[in-house]
């Protein structure tokens, strides 16, 4: 979850990129909050470097902070894409 000015600044698509960059499936979505909210599978170096480009975000994005939940990957994700 992300937390700031991340909404209409293309923060979405900033995730998206580099975490097809990285070979990680999941997605990216807005919430109703005004956060966005991400999942995402792969491996721990790859999801670390997804994390930090999260809490930089792009040039207009304010990010505020970014709270992250580790599990056990699952499978049943696709190519990362956009939600919601």
């Amino acid at each position: 979850m992300v937390r700031g000015s991340v909404q209409g600044v293309g923060f979405r698509y900033f995730i998206q990129r580099k975490a097809r960059q990285l070979g990680l499936h999941g997605w990216v979505r807005n919430n109703d909050d005004g956060t966005v909210e991400l999942l995402a599978e792969g491996s721990r170096s790859d999801l670390e470097q997804l994390m930090m480009a999260a809490e930089e975000g792009p040039r207009m994005a304010r990010v505020q902070r970014v709270e992250v939940q580790w599990s056990g990957a699952t499978g049943g994700l696709d190519e990362f894409d956009l939600t919601g």
